[in-house]
């Protein structure tokens, strides 16, 4: 192949990172890892008897749904022309990592490399503008990562304030308690595998957690993804411990797998992609606790993390994620609205946040988290300006994104207690604390559906739409509050789904008695050809620039074909 004539690769496009300073060049010598993110050869088709994704193994999903190995072949006669290494090459994640010099990586795709320094001191590399692929890889590449080493994320936690009154905090047993989760399970024979951006654990703080508790320690498992390791001793700890403590003293039986990953767009998608396809620890959930605004990331990593979220619902695996504690706003500083991703993937479970009191065991009072006045958050939520309304939403009330008219993905879908004042008591770095924000609620759901798992035999899985179709009693419907953070006057909870709170807090034993009605599908679950899970709804890619199909997503996909599967090993 001549690979002489180039096209830009849709969705690449990048800014000049904001409030940092250039420091010259990248060396032309430093090496470069990237990982190439492909499309599937084909395309999947919601069964329409179902709603549903079909039930497919891991050996079904890699035949059908992996990359084109010609494309592969195309992409890997193009590093070699270039002189890149073949890291690795992966049809079923459908990823090829190559790595190089700057300066051939760079001719390789079109672009130059800035070294930048944030105000906070931290140094990257950057690039601006498009990436360009050659003309044969136009229908085959998603993504390019790695050049640019940006953060793309924030962790979505909060320590409650030391001047707080004392009083009005729990355990996360406790919460778990006064949301009725199931008994008599444990999520034994669950792993649930948790996605950090940073920081890390000791294992001192969880000994003095647990049995803190009258617990035993979960199995708790490292794995490093791109040079990611657990590194307790930053501020990131905080997120760490909690998704650890507050998942594994709720699901005390699950193993736990924390995939350690550089907070960068390439680190946040390796991490998931290796998490859905990982074959050694087997989550069957899978909790994240970062995300940012949608207009922070480039189109090309919301499709690449997008695409590896379906993966993970086509497979079987349930995925909580935090909805943000920055409010209606997300944070961002345009004075408009915004929700977080990938909270706003649907493909997830967002969830949102609540600030809880407790009588004895029973719930008193429960509204919308929202400590804005004293600078300790509010719960994330809203309407997408990326994700269409999907189907399993379509009678949920979700409104048009206020500001553009866009029909987009309602977030959250549901919520449990965040408010910091109310917030989680655990462990973090020798030091007892009180943690919140919407951090908490991840791990909580991951924790009560690791539970359901085992309560039911089976992975519930991709239960979106699920949650939509159990009755709203199976919820603790939150109709006070708002999450307006910055004047804008939006959203207020009311009755039944609202941009706040979603459908509500959990009922833990009413929902999984509504889940045994239901027909679960779909996924290859916790083992190599697994034991099914829950594919409810999903997202078709249309040809073209955008793709739409079932329930709408992002940048569409050309020349692939659609597979409607039915059946396979369960």
């Amino acid at each position: 192949m001549a690979f002489d004539k180039f096209i830009q690769l849709p969705g690449s496009e990048r800014n000049r990172p904001p409030n940092a300073t250039a420091s010259g060049p990248v060396p032309g010598t430093e090496t470069v890892r990237v990982s190439v993110i492909l499309h599937r050869r084909n395309e999947p088709e919601i069964d329409p008897r179902t709603g549903a994704f079909p039930p497919i193994s891991r050996e079904e999903f890699a035949e059908l749904y992996g990359a084109d190995p010609e494309d592969i072949r195309t992409l890997l006669r193009f590093a070699h022309r270039h002189g890149l290494s073949v890291v690795e090459s992966s049809a079923v994640k459908r990823r090829v990592v190559l790595t190089g010099s700057a300066s051939a990586m760079t001719a390789a795709f079109g672009t130059q490399l800035t070294a930048y320094r944030s105000a906070a001191g931290q140094t990257f590399r950057a690039r601006t503008g498009s990436l360009s692929i050659p003309e044969e890889l136009g229908g085959a590449v998603m993504a390019v990562l790695g050049m640019d080493t940006r953060e793309v994320a924030r962790a979505h936690f909060r320590m409650r304030a030391a001047a707080a009154a004392v009083g009005g905090t729990f355990t996360p047993p406790q919460v778990a308690e006064a949301y009725n989760f199931p008994t008599g399970v444990t999520g034994a024979g669950q792993t649930i595998g948790i996605i950090e951006l940073g920081g890390g654990y000791t294992a001192s703080d969880l000994q003095t957690f647990f049995s803190g508790l009258g617990l035993s320690e979960p199995n708790v498992t490292a794995v490093s993804v791109d040079g990611g390791q657990n590194s307790p001793g930053s501020e990131s700890d905080g997120e760490v411990e909690l998704d650890i403590e507050v998942a594994g003293s709720i699901a005390n039986g699950a193993d736990i797998a924390v995939y350690f990953t550089p907070n960068t767009d390439q680190g946040f998608i390796d991490a998931v992609t290796d998490a859905v396809h990982d074959t050694t620890n087997h989550p069957s959930v899978i909790s994240i606790s970062w995300g940012g605004p949608e207009d922070s990331w480039t189109q090309q990593s919301q499709t690449a993390l997008n695409s590896a979220l379906e993966d993970g619902a086509m497979l079987g695996v349930t995925v909580t994620v935090a909805a943000g504690d920055n409010g209606s706003s997300d944070g961002d500083s345009d004075g408009q609205l915004h929700v977080d991703f990938p909270a706003s993937s649907p493909y997830v479970v967002a969830c949102g946040g609540t600030t809880l009191t407790v009588s004895g065991e029973t719930i008193s009072s429960e509204v919308v988290w929202n400590e804005t006045a004293n600078n300790e958050g509010a719960t994330g939520g809203g309407v997408s300006n990326v994700f269409q309304l999907p189907s399993y939403q379509s009678s949920a009330g979700v409104p048009a994104q206020p500001e553009t008219g866009f029909a987009g993905r309602g977030v959250p879908d549901v919520a449990a207690n965040a408010d910091p004042q109310t917030g989680y008591e655990i462990v973090v770095d020798g030091q007892s604390a009180v943690v919140g924000g919407t951090s908490a609620c991840a791990p909580l759901w991951a924790g009560l559906f690791a539970l359901i798992n085992q309560s039911l035999g089976k992975n519930v899985g991709y239960v979106n739409a699920a949650l939509y179709s159990i009755p709203e009693a199976d919820y603790h419907d939150i109709t006070s509050g708002n999450n307006d953070d910055s004047g804008l006057g939006y959203y207020s909870a009311g009755p039944g789904w609202d941009p706040c709170t979603g459908l509500g807090s959990p009922d833990g034993a009413a929902i999984l008695s509504a889940l045994e009605g239901t027909t679960t599908t779909g996924g290859a679950g916790t083992g190599g050809t697994g034991t099914g899970g829950t594919g409810t709804g999903g997202t078709g890619t249309s040809s073209g620039s955008t793709g739409t199909g079932g329930t709408g997503t992002g940048p569409g996909r050309h020349r692939r074909h659609r597979v409607a599967h039915h059946g396979g090993a369960q």
